[in-house]
């Protein structure tokens, strides 16, 4: 059996890094995930408590905010690894 020939290499560095407009698409939707997260969290611990303190629906809304971002963050991630490794499987072809 004969093997492929191999690629000769063309003096660029291969590199799964994301483009820097994916990194920043990535960086708003934490962001926008960490506030929804904060409403999220506030409004459901406002609706259950009563009285004067809103001392509970703040931590509820720190809660849900630090919740929701670190989430966020974790598909954030994957995505762009996805798609850093399709792009550098891509080059090699």
């Amino acid at each position: 059996m004969s093997r492929p020939a191999a690629q000769e290499p063309s003096g660029e560095a291969l590199s799964a890094l994301p483009s820097p407009a994916a990194r920043a698409v990535a960086f708003a939707a934490i962001l926008l995930g960490g506030l929804a997260g904060g409403l999220i969290g506030w409004s459901f611990v406002s609706l259950q408590s009563s009285g004067d303190s809103d001392l509970p629906a703040a931590i509820g809304a720190y809660v849900g905010a630090v919740a929701a971002a670190a989430g966020t963050a974790v598909i954030s991630v994957l995505g762009l690894r996805a798609m850093g490794e399709w792009r550098q499987l891509g080059d090699r072809r």
